[in-house]
């Protein structure tokens, strides 16, 4: 882990800071449906800003510090990964829908036989 994600000492507002995300959330849900009569868009503006700010108070907590910092450093993971060629793709596609259907076949090949088998040895026939 990198110094920036290691555990840093809690501060003695979070519990404050969730209480008020805990109440920005109820107060966007709760305006959704009180304002039910009002238009969809402006209804959705205001869930939005709700949500927005609630998001911002939660960064400023120590979890929301430590998920900032791993989705920072999850975007610089994806960016070293190399991604496959269109080409690589659809070859990859292909063998893997070729090895489905192959082994869609055998186990359909080996059900019937042991479906014969086991009526071989019981006597009954199942149509």
């Amino acid at each position: 882990m990198n110094a920036s994600t290691e555990e840093q000492p809690s501060s003695s507002l979070d519990g404050l800071k969730w209480g008020i995300i805990v109440l920005l959330l109820a107060a966007a849900i709760g305006g959704n449906y009180y304002y039910g009569q009002e238009s969809v868009l402006l209804r959705a503006i205001g869930v939005v800003v709700a949500v927005g700010i609630a998001g911002l108070v939660a960064m400023q907590t120590l979890k929301g510090r430590t998920a900032v910092a791993f989705a920072k450093e999850s975007r610089t993971e994806v960016r070293k990964v190399v991604w496959p060629t269109r080409q690589e793709a659809i070859q990859t596609t292909g063998i893997v829908l070729v090895v489905t259907l192959l082994m869609s076949l055998l186990l359909w090949g080996l059900d019937s036989v042991l479906f014969w088998l086991v009526g071989l040895i019981t006597g009954m026939k199942v149509l």
